[in-house]
């Protein structure tokens, strides 16, 4: 097992249309508005920026992305990410039965190239992994306020 390697897949239900989630997602300068744990996004053209995570343990990651896929009517945002973290990571949404709302299906494939968390791979990851679940609970909750005060119908690791 490469202890510096993290896949993560969380799944979130959204009270709102596939639409109206995609529309903010793909503002990703907007993240820290409503995502707590996202700190700062940095735009660097249309298609690549930078952005600055921290989560509950003491400590920024930073990331550069770049877009690899856009597609608005296959509900697919995908990034790559080099940095601090260097993979993937993609939304996929779909429009919940009878029309009640979206699932959103987050996964992310990365290989921890922080120093510290490098040092730390062993004894941290069942920490890193908890920070990541916090981060995602904070980013569900900021979306569910996001789309218009609805509440998510919950999320989970899978």
């Amino acid at each position: 097992m490469d202890w510096c390697r993290y896949r993560f897949r969380s799944i979130w239900r959204l009270a709102a249309p596939p639409d109206a989630v995609y529309a903010v997602l793909e503002r990703a300068e907007d993240y820290p508005r409503w995502w707590p744990q996202v700190r700062e996004v940095r735009p660097l053209d249309d298609t690549t920026g930078t952005a600055r995570f921290r989560s509950l343990l003491p400590y920024d990651l930073v990331v550069t992305v770049g877009a690899r896929r856009r597609d608005p009517a296959a509900g697919i945002l995908e990034i790559a990410l080099g940095g601090d973290l260097e993979g993937w990571a993609r939304w996929t949404l779909t429009a919940l039965p009878g029309g009640s709302g979206t699932r959103a299906l987050y996964e992310q494939e990365v290989e921890v190239q922080n120093p510290l968390m490098r040092a730390l791979a062993v004894p941290g990851r069942p920490f890193f992994r908890v920070n990541h679940a916090l981060m995602m609970r904070g980013g569900r909750r900021g979306l569910a306020a996001r789309l218009g005060g609805g509440t998510s119908r919950g999320s989970r690791p899978v």
